[in-house]
Formats: structure tokens, C-alpha cells, sequence
């Protein structure tokens, strides 16, 4: 299995103590002081924020416009098309402004264009078909900002374009519609520019029927989903918007989430935001990603109990069928590689892969070399593609740098879709890849913990309880990963057939229990008594009435005493708290000073040093004596610190005890 770079948190946590005093437990008082979080008034809004956080959407540039043409189309009884994207964003978009113009009586059409045959976005023939019906107002959702020719062709065609997305806008390009609403656009003055697609559909609605909380309680649970799917900040207002989203799921769904809920085995009681972005997301997106999105927009607009579960059924087997292309594209996609490790991002390009599941792939292949990856299908001399990005490098910027090799572009900084002719692919590859080289991001550890925890009991059940307000987790709010270092693994064995690990953890004089989903301890080549380090999340695990608490590991490895050690011999100080427990007596003195047989020679490097370290003390311990020594004058060198010291000539006894070090370190044992 590849070793993993982590990134573990050795300075104490910081609880503040005016959140205490406001009754936030230990724990989640670290938490929230890592996010920004400092007093009573910042934690009250996070946690308890409610409709304060909504915000007048007539803020939004081109709003007040986009409303008057509405209420127009409302007063006159005009046939209005609302075209949305294919992914669940675009869907819940769509099925959301679709379902306020019927109610106000209007001949509305739904449009979501077919992922495979027409592409993202906005198309000609599309409009002209509409037009056809007698649309003469079209609305987007979720798309738009870069439909500047086919605006055009709408306004030649007689009818009316409106924009409503939340999409990158290209400098200079906007298309001239009756109206544009994307808080991207410039000069628009939103408070919150994270809204999804379907969020900048609710703040339309609002707008026109003048009654924002009646609107969101409507449709708060299309906002919600779309909102998650969509990979947004689930902070400010999108939090509350999913928060009353969440609920309404729980107590008042639709027909359509109601029978998804149940075909995809989801407790509707213990519904959370990841369960949608996991469960919910994809059985709705494999629609639009195998063509049929309007089952998916079908399936949240019904009305009839057994419809929407025959529906539902269908999606899931929807989903089935898009895991099965997944698995063939990365599998051939893995041949393509031919066993490499790329070292730039990764561009391939077949004429056998299916366009709506590439995606995925590019995902996966992100995730697993640590790169940008770029998938694209090749129809022709045209290609398609699919982008990912990883470790924060923008894909938009990148793909605008490129976009004399493209044909054209949109998307975010993390995904986005391209199409190339077939003769510049390789033209792509080399630009893209001297971008990356100059506009490379920093190294990401791929697991970075966010607390290291010392003491057992804040793992109780009511301190993990009170974790739960920080739900919804996600975007801008991830759930709290915590570190357990140089634990001892009591026991360990598997379960769900094989392909789980169970295991229990000794934490000082608290035993723990975990589990790791999807690994083993084979797999990981880690047994029982070994010493390891743990990343994982918190959760209460309530089993035939008994309730405690159990640790979602997320990432497990042999105990590393690396980087303590290096951060100790560097001289550190902000590192005593976790170096506390190795904190060494009179007794490891002795017997490091009889390995050495009091003729100490230091090398140059800590990587050396530790070379050094005796079979049978821990190195972070072997370390602190070497420290202890160095303070105390027992060991010298030219520059002060420990590198390349030697033993002193001495003429007088010393008080190790007296250093300063071992005074941190006691001092520290005993918090």
C-alpha cells in the first residue's frame, strides 16, 4: 500500500477560554478555535445561525431586471422553458423554478439537454425547438454565463434569454441577455458568492414572490441536495440553507427524495449531508451521466408515492450500470499509463469512452497520483473532456492559460469541461504542462489531522456529542479529523466479510474502539500489539441500547517517530506539550550514557542522529536526553545546537533535573 505523508498538529490545542466560559465543551472549543472561532457571539452565529444569514436577493446584480421579466411572463401567461444542467445542481435547479412558474399558472417546459448528444450548456437547435412550442421566455439555471452566441440566437429568434448560474464568467464575455444573475459576474456586490446553481434559483423565486422564507421552506430541500452535490462551502448562508434543507428532508420530503431515501438504504432519522453527497448525489447524477437526466428531474417532480419508487428503482439501477462503465474506463485508463508514475497532469484521450462517466475517473485518477487529471473522449476530429483538479491548483486559470489548443471551456477552479479539436491535444499536454510547472501548488500531506489528542477524556460521549453542531459537514466545514500517536493496538480483527478492520486502541488507561471501512490489517501490514498512529472522527455508536463512542478511522500507519523527533532536535518548543510523554528519568540517562560510553560524537543531520537511537527506548525519549544534555552542557558544539555535538570536559556535577527542558516536559505531563 503507498505510504502516506501526514501532517500531525504537535503544538497543544488552543481552547479558548471565553468559549468554555460559554459552555462549548473542550473539545469542540479546539475545534472551533482552529476555524477562526474566538468568542461566544462568532460561535453562537456558527452554530445556531438561522434566517439572519439569508440575504436580500435583490443584492445580486441583474436581479431586479430578471424579477421584472418574471412577473411579466407571470402577468401575461407567457410559455416559459427553464434549461438547466445535467448534474444533480442543474436538476434541482431546474425542477425548482419548473414547479414555481406552474404553480403561478404558467405553461413551463423543462429542458435538461442530453449530456452524450448536446453537450453542457446552452445549444442552438435546443432554442429553436423551444421556440417552436411557443416559449418566449427562456430561463437558465446553472449554466449560461458563456452562452453568448446562442443568447444571440435567442434574441434573433424572438424569444428571451435570462441567465441565472453561479459559474467562473470569462473576462469580457457576457452574454447579452435580458438579464444576467451570477454572483461571479463583475461588479456584483452578493455578500455570498458560493451559492449553487440551485441557490441562485431559490434566490430568484424569493425575489419574484417577495417572500424569501415562504420560498425556501417550499424548496428547501431541492437547495439542499444541489447545494451538497455541488461540492459548495457549507458556510454563512449556505449552511442554514442546507441546515432547513436537512430537516425538511427528515420531516416533510418529497415524494421523489422520500423513495430515494429508501432504495438507496439510508436511515431518513440519521440523514446528514454526507449521506446525499455519498448515497443521494450519485443515483441522481448517473441520470445525467448516462443521458437520462429527465428520469432524475421526473423522479423529483412527481407526485404519486408508487411512481416516484418505481422512478427511484430506476435510478439506482442507473447507478449500477454507470459503476460498471467506470470500473472498464479505469482500467483501460490504468493500461494507457503503462505502470508510469506521471509527474504532470494527466491528459488521456480515447474514442471508446462513455462521455457522462469520465468524470469519475479523472476523479479517481486526481486522487490516486496526486495531479490534475483530464479525461476526454475523442468523437472525430473533437474531443470532450472531463477535468479534476487536486491540491488546490486552479483548473479555470490553468484552462484559460491553455485556451488558444481549446475550442472552448467553463467550469470552477476544482472541475471543469473542455473541447479540443484532436490534432492540439498534444499541443494541450505540453501548455498545460509548463503551466503547471510555473504555477505548481505546494505539497498537500495526503492525511492532515487537525487536532493530536493526549488525553482520554476528551473522547466522552458527551464531548463527541457536542461535535454534532457542527453539522452540516462539508465544503468550508469538514468534519474534524483527530490524531492518536504511538497508541498500542490491542486487538484487531475483521469483519463484513473481510473487507473491514475493527480494532481496539489503548489510550493511557482508556481502551478504545474503531473501525477502518474498506482496509485491513493485512492489506495495511499491521497487527495486533504493534504501536501505530491513528487519523479518525469521532462518532457515537448506539447498538441495542448501549451508546458509546467509536472512532471512523480514516488513516492508520506503523507509529513514524519522525518528525517529533526532528521538530525535538531542532530545539522547538511549542512541541513540548506532545513530547511530554516521552519525558525522560534518571534511569534512561544512564543507560543512553552507558550505549555511548560517555564518548558522544553527534552527527550533522537528524536522520543520522536517529541512526544512533538504542534498539530499546523510544526515540522521541532519546531524543529529550540528547536536548536535556545539550541545555545542561554535557554535550557542546560550535553553533549551539544538537547537530555535530560532542561530549564536554566538565568539573563539576549537573542537575539535569534543573534544565529547562525537563521542567516543560513535567510541567506538561501533568495537562
Amino acid at each position: 500500500m503507498k505510504s502516506k505523508e501526514w501532517k500531525i498538529p504537535y503544538s497543544r490545542p488552543f481552547v479558548p477560554e471565553s468559549l468554555t466560559r460559554a459552555g462549548c465543551g473542550p473539545l469542540l472549543a479546539a475545534v472551533l478555535s482552529l476555524r477562526g472561532v474566538s468568542n461566544p457571539r462568532e460561535a453562537k452565529a456558527l452554530l445556531e445561525g438561522g434566517p439572519e444569514l439569508l440575504h436580500d436577493p435583490l443584492q445580486m446584480l441583474g436581479m431586479d431586471v430578471a424579477c421584472a421579466r418574471v412577473r411579466q411572463a407571470i402577468a401575461r401567461g407567457e410559455t416559459v422553458a427553464v434549461y438547466g444542467d445535467y448534474d444533480v445542481d442543474g436538476i434541482t435547479a431546474t425542477c425548482l423554478v419548473t414547479d414555481y412558474l406552474r404553480g403561478k399558472g404558467l405553461t413551463c417546459h423543462p429542458y435538461i439537454p442530453d449530456r452524450n448528444e448536446e453537450g453542457y450548456g446552452l445549444n442552438c437547435s435546443a432554442l429553436d425547438a423551444l421556440r417552436e412550442e411557443g416559449v418566449s421566455l427562456l430561463i437558465s439555471v446553472d449554466c449560461g454565463i458563456t452562452a453568448v452566441e446562442e443568447s444571440e440566437h435567442g434574441r434573433e429568434l424572438g424569444m428571451d434569454v435570462l441567465i441565472t448560474d453561479h459559474h467562473e464568467c470569462k473576462e469580457g464575455e457576457l452574454p447579452d441577455a435580458v438579464a444576467v444573475v451570477d454572483c461571479k459576474q463583475p461588479g456584483d456586490c452578493y455578500p455570498n458568492p458560493y451559492l449553487a446553481g440551485v441557490g441562485v434559483a431559490l434566490k430568484l423565486v424569493s425575489a419574484v414572490e417577495g417572500d424569501g422564507p415562504a420560498m425556501l421552506e417550499r424548496y428547501a430541500d431541492l437547495v439542499a441536495v444541489g447545494t451538497i452535490a455541488d461540492v459548495m462551502p457549507l458556510i454563512g448562508e449556505n449552511r442554514y440553507l442546507v441546515q432547513r434543507g436537512l430537516d425538511k428532508l427528515v420531516h416533510d420530503p418529497l415524494p421523489g427524495f422520500a423513495a430515494m431515501i429508501r432504495e438507496a438504504g439510508v436511515d431518513p432519522q440519521r440523514l446528514s449531508a454526507s449521506a446525499i453527497g455519498f448515497s443521494l448525489a450519485p443515483r441522481l447524477n448517473a441520470a445525467g451521466r448516462l443521458g437520462q437526466a429527465g428520469k432524475a428531474a421526473e423522479l423529483l417532480m412527481c407526485t404519486d408515492a408508487q411512481q416516484a419508487t418505481a422512478l427511484a428503482s430506476e435510478l439506482c439501477a442507473l447507478n449500477r450500470e454507470r459503476q460498471n462503465i467506470e470500473t472498464e474506463i479505469w482500467q483501460e485508463a490504468q493500461q494507457m499509463l503503462q505502470g508510469q508514475t506521471p509527474t504532470a497532469p494527466i491528459v488521456l484521450a480515447s474514442d471508446r469512452w462513455h462521455q457522462g462517466v469520465i468524470g469519475i475517473a479523472a476523479s479517481r485518477l486526481a486522487e490516486q497520483f496526486s495531479l490534475p487529471a483530464i479525461m476526454i473522449c475523442l468523437s472525430g476530429e473533437q474531443g470532450k473532456g472531463s477535468c479534476r483538479s487536486y491540491g488546490g491548483f486552479n483548473l479555470f486559470e490553468a484552462l484559460s492559460a491553455c485556451s488558444e489548443h481549446l475550442i472552448g471551456f467553463g467550469g470552477h477552479a476544482l472541475a471543469a469541461g473542455l473541447n479540443i479539436r484532436s490534432d492540439k491535444l498534444e499541443d494541450f499536454r505540453a501548455a498545460l504542462t509548463a503551466y503547471y510547472e510555473e504555477n505548481k501548488p505546494a505539497a498537500q500531506p495526503e492525511v492532515a489531522c487537525d487536532l493530536l489528542l493526549r488525553d482520554p477524556n476528551l473522547l466522552s460521549i458527551a464531548n463527541v456529542r457536542e461535535l454534532e453542531r457542527l453539522e452540516p459537514y462539508g465544503n468550508a466545514n469538514p468534519k474534524p479529523v483527530f490524531c492518536l500517536s504511538n497508541v498500542l493496538l490491542e486487538s484487531a480483527d475483521t469483519v463484513g466479510n473481510g473487507r473491514h478492520w475493527r480494532v481496539r486502541l489503548r489510550l493511557g488507561h482508556k481502551l478504545l474502539e474503531g473501525i477502518f471501512f474498506g482496509h485491513t490489517g493485512e492489506e495495511l501490514g499491521i497487527r495486533a500489539l504493534d504501536r501505530v498512529d491513528v487519523a479518525f472522527s469521532p462518532q457515537i455508536n448506539e447498538f441495542r441500547g448501549h451508546v458509546s463512542v467509536q472512532l471512523l478511522l480514516s488513516a492508520v500507519r506503523l507509529h513514524d517517530p519522525s518528525e517529533l523527533c526532528r521538530r525535538i532536535l531542532d530545539g522547538e518548543t511549542q512541541i513540548r506539550w506532545a513530547a511530554a510523554d516521552y519525558c525522560p528519568d534518571r534511569g534512561d540517562f544512564i543507560r543512553l550514557w552507558r550505549t555511548f560510553r560517555g564518548r558522544i560524537a553527534l552527527p550533522d543531520t537528524a536522520e543520522e542522529i536517529l541512526r544512533l537511537c538504542p534498539g530499546d527506548m523510544e526515540p522521541e525519549r532519546y531524543c529529550l536526553c540528547l536536548m536535556t544534555w545539550l541545555e545542561a552542557g554535557l554535550l557542546q558544539s560550535e553553533n549551539g545546537n544538537i547537530y555535530g555535538a560532542k561530549s564536554a570536559v566538565l568539573d563539576k556535577k549537573v542537575d539535569l533535573e534543573a534544565t529547562g527542558l525537563l521542567q516543560a516536559l513535567h510541567t506538561w505531563e501533568l495537562n
